[in-house]
């Protein structure tokens, strides 16, 4: 019974010590300079909110975020070798123009939120990874997959709204091909000390079509085919990259909002 008692005992300890290294994990991320309701602290900035698109329709972006593309032009992209931009806008629009190559932001991002909508191609062609393929990769090296998930089976951690490799959607949100899709994503890449060694592995969430499909994942490091690289360190900011994966797939109404603090 003794020996019982302190295992117990020993168990509460521990529960009473991850109990507090919690609450103190929770107290760090209050300002504690400010007292509660304290009427002398600083407002929070007032921006626009934006306005959701309709199928016929893009909504307006947030009052504080960069638009990427307002469907005009493609002056804020380049091809990752620093080329003009090659893929086709018309109609609010842009478009993948087959075999031309990936597409990247002139800007470099790290934290962020970012909203994307884009189209798969109707009538649909192909079938699994062969059909309405395509990729929003966040700092050009962690992807979020676009694909045509609309009745066309493939592998779990493949589908729209995957992150690829890693992490299949909660669920399969995805509209019929030639209507308008969402992604809105919340990202908090990896940190790196002198070293060269992850203080902070990248974490994402993504809401596809209004739905949370992925709830704050950890990243097991950057995507890849068929494998899962570790780590390499890099910098806190990279461009944002769309993929050209031979499919002409349609993008428009792409901003992003800069986060600040870290997610720390």
């Amino acid at each position: 019974m003794r020996n019982r008692l302190l295992t117990i005992g020993c168990l509460l300890v521990a529960l009473s010590a991850i109990v507090g290294i919690a609450g103190f994990g929770l107290a760090a991320q209050v300002d504690v300079k400010w007292k509660i309701h304290d009427t002398s602290r600083p407002r929070s900035p007032i921006i626009t909110a934006g306005t959701a698109s309709t199928q016929e329709k893009s909504g307006q972006p947030p009052s504080d975020a960069i638009v990427l593309f307002d469907g005009h032009d493609l002056s804020k992209w380049q091809t990752p070798k620093g080329e003009p931009a090659k893929w086709k806008v018309e109609n609010g629009y842009f478009e993948v123009v087959p075999k031309t190559g990936d597409m990247a932001t002139k800007q470099a991002f790290g934290d962020c939120q970012l909203h994307v909508e884009w189209a798969a191609p109707d009538p649909p062609k192909g079938e699994d990874q062969d059909r309405g393929n395509s990729g929003v990769y966040l700092m050009g090296l962690y992807e979020v997959q676009v694909l045509d998930s609309f009745n066309n089976s493939t592998y779990a951690d493949g589908q729209a709204a995957a992150v690829y490799g890693q992490y299949p959607p909660l669920v399969n949100a995805a509209r019929p091909p030639g209507q308008w899709q969402t992604y809105d994503v919340i990202f908090h890449g990896p940190r790196f000390d002198k070293d060269g060694k992850v203080l902070r592995p990248a974490r994402v969430t993504v809401l596809h079509n209004g739905v949370l499909v992925q709830d704050n994942v950890e990243l097991t490091g950057p995507t890849a085919h068929k494998a899962r690289p570790p780590y390499q360190a890099h910098p806190d900011k990279l461009p944002l990259l769309l993929q050209d994966h031979s499919h002409p797939v349609r993008f428009r109404n792409i901003w992003i909002r800069e986060l600040s603090g870290g997610g720390q």
